[in-house]
């Protein structure tokens, strides 16, 4: 409950009231549950005011020194509060619907869970205050500082943002719904499993943000800076991502069309181990495909060596089953990697499928078929060879006898048809 004097003064007029406060500094005002609504109380001093559910609907706190006041739960609907300073005050819970905010101090200031909706919050400074859960549906945030603050699981649906600074903000959670963030700055944010679905993020700076589980179904990106943006489980679908900036600030602008494909394009200029081992891959990676049976493996194990005594990199692929969908397309993209492929269709299970979506289009990649002798290849396999980079087949007696003639009957065959395809640089 208020202490009767206290309100008592302050309804009699700010100037009074703030010449009691300059002579008695050490009293702290109790006006907790006191009815304020719709006073006039422009420039009044509330510094460290006890004004725990207080009634300020439609109150004039323009320009008041609101630093470090408990607000807790305070209604405040539609208050006016421009240019107030509300450093370290206390406003969780608080009800601030429609309230105006703009050019108001809220530096450290703590609003978990407070309603802001529809606030008008425009060049506010927020920095490192705490909105936890707070509401601020379709408030008006343009030019308002968020540095480093904490908007976990906030509501900012809706909300305008342009030119916001969210520098290292925490937006883990946080719903931006058609929000719009064109130019803003969310250098550093975190924006962990954030709902950015259908919100405008045209030109906004997105430097060294990280995008984990980050819904941008239907997201407006296009000119985005994204340099050294982590993106892991986004999801994009319909996302506009065209023009994305992967440089930083005073280097030449290279841009990209894809968030994803971005991290790897950066990596890929600008780290010398990823190039090094990119080069590695694609001048040295043989890829290997068959099926090896128990008796087989030390066939294999001796291929795979002999090829590493000569610098190649073995990779294998060993079939005991029938390959999924998945593991297609991941051979088939490594065959694409690779400088040449050794098919073994001995006891071929399932090697046919995966010839099939690599020899008719891979154009450029020698395939070197083999087999044990006495063994018929598959029906379907008398299609391929009317392919130019196909290799005859080579039919060996014995794992022995592969081994002494590996060099004679397939690497150094292999090697003439990288020549003959003009794919020696592979």
């Amino acid at each position: 409950m208020w202490n009767p004097e206290h309100l008592d003064l302050l309804k009699s007029g700010v100037e009074q009231w703030n010449a009691w406060r300059t002579k008695n500094e050490d009293i702290c005002p109790d006006l907790n549950d006191a009815d304020l609504n719709g006073v006039d109380l422009s420039g009044a001093n509330l510094s460290g005011a006890q004004l725990f559910a207080a009634e300020l609907k439609a109150t004039n706190l323009s320009h008041a020194d609101l630093s470090k006041a408990n607000l807790y739960h305070a209604g405040l609907q539609g208050a006016n509060l421009n240019r107030a300073d509300l450093t370290d005050a206390n406003l969780s819970n608080a009800e601030l619907e429609g309230a105006d905010l703009r050019n108001t101090r809220l530096v450290g200031t703590c609003l978990e869970r407070a309603n802001l909706s529809k606030v008008q919050l425009e060049y506010a400074m927020l920095q490192l205050a705490n909105l936890r859960g707070a509401n601020l549906e379709a408030a008006h945030l343009c030019d308002t500082d968020f540095c480093d603050a904490d908007l976990r699981d906030a509501n900012l649906n809706q909300a305008d943002l342009a030119n916001a600074y969210l520098w290292n903000a925490n937006l883990r959670g946080a719903l931006l719904k058609g929000a719009l963030l064109t130019n803003a700055k969310l250098n550093g944010a975190f924006l962990n499993g954030a709902d950015l679905s259908g919100a405008n993020l045209n030109a906004a700076d997105l430097t060294q943000a990280v995008l984990i589980d980050t819904d941008l179904t239907g997201a407006n990106l296009y000119g985005a800076k994204i340099y050294g943006t982590s993106v892991w489980d986004i999801k994009k679908e319909g996302l506009i991502q065209h023009n994305l900036v992967i440089t930083p600030e005073g280097k030449a602008e290279i841009t990209v069309d894809d968030l994803e494909v971005a991290q790897f394009i950066y990596f890929l200029l600008n780290n010398q181990n990823i190039r090094n081992v990119i080069d590695t891959l694609t001048s040295k990676a043989v890829l290997i495909l068959g099926r090896f049976t128990a008796d087989r493996k030390p066939l294999l194990d001796a291929i795979k060596d002999a090829l590493r005594a000569r610098n190649y990199l073995p990779i294998l692929f060993d079939f005991e089953k029938p390959a999924s969908r998945d593991l297609t397309e991941t051979i088939s993209i490594l065959a694409k990697m690779s400088r040449f492929v050794i098919a073994d269709l001995t006891d071929a299970k399932s090697i046919p499928q995966e010839l099939s979506h690599i020899i008719p289009f891979s154009p450029s990649l020698p395939v070197l078929p083999i087999i044990l002798q006495n063994q018929q290849e598959y029906a379907m396999f008398e299609h391929f060879r009317a392919y130019p980079w196909v290799l005859p087949l080579y039919a060996y007696e014995t794992p022995e006898s592969m081994l002494a003639e590996l060099m004679e009957r397939v690497i150094e065959p292999a090697e003439r048809k990288v020549g003959e395809l003009g794919s020696g640089g592979r």
